[in-house]
């Protein structure tokens, strides 16, 4: 074991103990100081044990065991449970329960997770009355609901592809990161600062891919794309795009928390909510990085901002490469200290078309979640399965349109319709 892997174990068995101290001190708070004290040591004392049980038995390139990945919910919701200490059981374990459900992110879930920790609150209450003990009536609500979960749904929601691997070995990742917490329209401008080489802001007559005839292969004969869609692949900047968006009712309130939270403070991924939103219009551009010494483009960055603001929409790294005679287009959306990346396989359409799709039965295309290690430039990467997009891009009647349609375990959440016109 390395000193730096031995160091993140040791910090995994103090934030046990924690936890298990703060979960045990919950569920025996109740009874007085003492009980807390001595709760709180068999709690940390369990927890610790059993985050030593499971590492002890993680193997490379796997994450923590499932059963200790409960355990550790279970502890994180005894004390948040306390703040419903003048609440009844059914109303703090429906709480929990929907909490839980919708940190699974699988819409299935969100409605299976109020239910489950409704279905344990009444258990509680029958079993102790209203006097049960929130703690540990939101960590059995948790604890509950994953278990269920897990009974009902055995198709992973993630999955650890790779541990502290070279770049070179997920060739289907975009290793690139945002070195600070935010992301913004600068992002090209800072990488370039970092790796070096010559970096063009707003590059004229410059595409998302150098040419399609990258992305040949048995599925895909570029010959057959229509110039118009050739055209905005290889020459994007010549073009503009009004976007509208539509969302399904179900996604709308986590995307409001989400967007809140998370996109606008990082400044990457903050989809227009309505097409009031997108009246503001949308600048496109194509920041560039050529290597020094060399002639061709090695870093393209799409660049979407609201037209009134220059608010980030989209921060984009697009890349193309091969493997066993197939192209792929991979997309990378820096985040603080990772990517994010959606790796695509060309499709034809019908009519001169292309299709660009993360659904497919080969190993690459896929949507992937990565860490960047800023000492090794190492990879931990997880794999989202569940997710999953599809691009189409056509003529209508001379017009240029696109489709980008999303789904979340095989239920549509958003498509993007593009109008996409000449300068």
């Amino acid at each position: 074991m390395t000193e730096k892997a031995a160091r993140q174990r040791a910090g995994g068995l103090v934030l046990a103990g924690v936890l298990g101290a703060l979960a045990g001190a919950a569920m025996a708070g109740r009874r007085g100081s003492r009980a807390a004290v001595t709760g709180g040591l068999v709690g940390a004392a369990a927890l610790v044990a059993s985050e030593a049980v499971a590492r002890a038995r993680q193997r490379p390139g796997e994450i923590p065991p499932w059963w200790s990945r409960v355990v550790m919910s279970g502890a994180i919701a005894a004390p948040l449970g306390r703040l419903g200490a003048n609440a009844g059981p059914v109303t703090v374990g429906l709480t929990a329960g929907a909490v839980a459900g919708a940190l699974g992110l699988r819409p299935q879930k969100v409605v299976l997770g109020p239910v489950a920790g409704a279905a344990v609150g009444v258990a509680w209450r029958l079993a102790v009355g209203t006097s049960a003990p929130p703690a540990a009536v939101a960590a059995s609500a948790v604890v509950g609901f994953r278990v269920l979960s897990a009974v009902l749904f055995r198709d992973p929601q993630v999955d650890l592809l790779a541990e502290r691997v070279r770049a070179a070995d997920l060739p289907f990742v975009v290793p690139l990161e945002s070195r600070t917490r935010y992301v913004g329209v600068d992002y090209v401008r800072a990488l370039a600062e970092f790796i070096g080489g010559t970096y063009e802001a707003n590059a004229a007559d410059v595409g998302i891919v150098g040419s399609l005839d990258d992305l040949a292969g048995p599925q895909f004969d570029p010959a057959g794309v229509d110039p118009l869609v050739r055209e905005f692949y290889e020459r994007t900047t010549r073009f503009t795009l009004d976007i509208v968006p539509e969302w399904r009712l179900w996604v709308r309130p986590g995307y409001l928390l989400y967007r809140s939270l998370v996109a606008r403070p990082v400044g990457q991924a903050n989809v227009p909510m309505n097409q009031r939103e997108t009246l503001r219009g949308v600048r496109s551009r194509i920041d560039t990085i050529t290597p020094d010494g060399g002639g061709a483009i090695g870093v393209r960055g799409w660049i979407r901002s609201f037209a009134d603001t220059d608010e980030p929409i989209y921060v984009g790294i697009y890349t193309t490469y091969r493997h066993d005679d197939h192209g792929y287009v991979s997309v990378g959306f820096p985040v603080p200290h990772g990517s994010f990346t959606a790796t695509l396989l060309p499709l034809p359409r019908p009519g001169g078309g292309l299709v660009l799709t993360s659904h497919s039965d080969l190993a690459h295309p896929g949507h992937y979640l990565t860490y960047i290690d800023p000492e090794t430039r190492d990879l931990t990467t997880l794999a989202a399965p569940g997710f999953a997009e599809r691009l189409d891009v056509f003529t209508d009647n001379g017009e240029l349109r696109a489709e980008h349609a999303f789904t979340l375990y095989g239920l549509p959440f958003m498509t993007l319709h593009y109008t996409i016109r000449r300068r």
